[in-house]
């Protein structure tokens, strides 16, 4: 018992108890900061070097969603324009907020229906499918059921079956194999229910946007509800995504 008294002190306190404000450290890249009016004309430095073409330019654009928040775009920029900051509250509820231009600060999504938060406000399950990612995200994902972040405190947990869940978590960049296991698992799921696209590969494809080996006409058929960017996202991202789209304090 002592042993384990010890180890307890040793160790700390170790959840994140307020998880809209953790303080992460300096070396978390999360919103960026854009200062356009430094940018020297004709230079595309940025655009040229970035692995995903997340950024454009005639006004200077990243679009989050297809970012891997990699950090080549800061540290080549010779008037360090583009600046990543350790701000995780990044995810939306609309394709479009993910592009983002200037010195914002934080993203939010808007607050889900009455009907979605009177269903979902206390107990949210949720399956996760892989679709064919690098299992970045999904380790992520894992980390929210751990000692440190607790997701289940707040009433959101991941299950096993979609029969259980009330919507999907998609990482991956949805190849062709997956496609119809994505559909089977999302149609087992009984309604109402909802759609989270988890990661850069999920949003857009990231880095394998362009493969002929993807087939993503499931997004294009199916509302997604929730947008979180990120390779991978950190775990905090998901929970105060979350929590802020269905308002809960």
């Amino acid at each position: 018992m002592f042993e384990s008294i010890r180890l307890r002190i040793l160790q700390g306190d170790p959840i994140v108890h307020d998880v809209h404000n953790p303080g992460l450290p300096p070396l978390f890249r999360g919103m960026p900061q854009i200062q356009p009016e430094k940018c020297p004309h004709g230079c595309t430095i940025c655009v040229d070097l970035c692995p995903t073409n997340a950024i454009s330019l005639n006004p200077l654009k990243i679009d989050l969603g297809t970012c891997v928040f990699c950090p080549v775009c800061e540290q080549n920029c010779p008037e360090q324009v583009i600046h990543f900051t350790n701000e995780h509250h990044i995810t939306c509820s609309s394709r479009e907020q993910l592009v983002v231009s200037g010195t914002e600060h934080r993203i939010t999504p808007e607050i889900a229906s009455e009907k979605i938060r009177s269903y979902f406000g206390k107990s949210l399950k949720l399956r996760q499918i892989s679709s064919g990612g690098c299992n970045a995200c999904e380790l992520e994902l894992n980390a929210l059921s751990n000692v440190n972040f607790d997701m289940g405190r707040f009433g959101i947990e991941f299950v096993a079956s979609p029969r259980h869940a009330d919507g999907i978590v998609i990482t991956g960049p949805m190849t062709a194999t997956m496609a119809e296991a994505t559909q089977m698992c999302f149609d087992a799921v009984p309604d109402p229910k909802i759609v989270i696209l988890f990661g850069a590969c999920g949003i857009s494809g990231g880095i394998f946007k362009d493969s002929p080996e993807l087939n993503r006409e499931f997004l294009e058929q199916h509302p997604v509800d929730l947008f979180i960017p990120g390779c991978p996202p950190h775990p905090l991202t998901f929970i105060t995504g979350l929590l802020d789209w269905l308002d809960k304090k």
